[in-house]
């Protein structure tokens, strides 16, 4: 796998996302594989960097899978976004909140895409967050001119850079659960899980316990595919017990990772990222320096 200068960034936020990980992930993948299978695609930074030309990305929220699956069919591109986005903003320049719970409340009975992506930049925090009812529910940002100029022309070439890779390669985009999509693999494929942190606070509308992480590790185990599992390894205050006991019989590589949670340095938490293999790593425990990312200029 060749180092990149860039990254792809997707065009939807989500917290945990691998941006910072994604060099130290791909530099372990196996030489060959066949198809990218990945059950919690969430941001899908991952699997778009890794741009295997067959793949399959998978996640139990549906609004995720139908944003991806809008700009596969062309129902929008990023014409469509920066019109969208440019449009949207001046509203919510005007009208704030209430505008916002507006859409929200909009986008709860419809689900339509692009309202999918203006909450997405305009909650607070970045957040995708759903109650048992797959109801968005992150409140408002409150940043004052959310769209300007510039973050449009961003968000517009993330989406004109994904879009690309879509169209060039043979990606489909499912929404199930992530044994099925285990299920799924064949001997020759490669299946990245980044399932919700066990033992650490999530904000996923189905939460993710003990006998998730027992069903993820047996379907793995049986699924004859190589396998690599993100967690987290530890931090300041404690371990992943997990690691000791049920995921004991794998290869497990490590690095070391920030969390920024704030604008104070103090705010920044450390924390030893995990890499669960079921095959021999080609940088065992050799923590690599986080790279800063840089997103690719296109003219729109």
């Amino acid at each position: 796998m060749m180092n990149k200068e860039t990254t792809y960034v997707p065009p939807v936020k989500i917290q945990g996302k691998k941006t910072q990980l994604v060099d130290f992930i791909l530099e372990n993948l196996p030489n060959e594989f066949d198809t990218w299978i990945e059950p919690f695609m969430g941001s899908g930074v991952v699997g778009f960097n890794a741009t295997s030309p067959k793949a399959v990305f998978a996640d139990s929220n549906p609004h995720i899978i139908n944003f991806y699956n809008a700009i596969k069919n062309k129902e929008i591109n990023h014409l469509m976004v920066k019109q969208f986005l440019q449009e949207q903003g001046e509203i919510l320049a005007d009208k704030g909140q209430d505008y916002y719970n507006e859409v929200r409340e909009k986008f709860n009975k419809e689900h339509r895409p692009l309202d999918f992506l203006f909450l997405n930049r305009s909650c607070f925090n970045g957040m995708i967050r759903f109650n048992r009812k797959l109801e968005f529910n992150v409140p408002y940002g409150h940043k004052p001119k959310r769209f300007a100029r510039a973050y449009i022309t961003k968000i517009t070439n993330q989406v004109k850079q994904i879009a690309f890779l879509i169209e060039n390669n043979d990606w489909a985009f499912v929404c199930q659960d992530f044994k099925e999509t285990i299920k799924m693999a064949n001997k020759n494929d490669l299946i990245y899980c980044d399932p919700p942190y066990i033992g650490r606070h999530v904000d996923y509308y189905d939460s993710w316990d003990e006998q998730n992480e027992l069903d993820l590790e047996n379907a793995l185990r049986t699924c004859g595919a190589n396998f690599i599992v993100s967690t987290w390894h530890s931090n300041q205050y404690r371990k992943n017990t997990y690691l000791e006991s049920l995921w004991k019989n794998y290869n497990t590589i490590t690095t070391s990772h920030f969390y920024h949670l704030g604008g104070k340095e103090e705010n920044r938490n450390a924390v030893t990222e995990a890499l669960i293999l079921n095959y021999e790593a080609k940088h065992r425990q050799e923590p690599i320096k986080v790279p800063i990312y840089r997103q690719i200029a296109l003219d729109i």
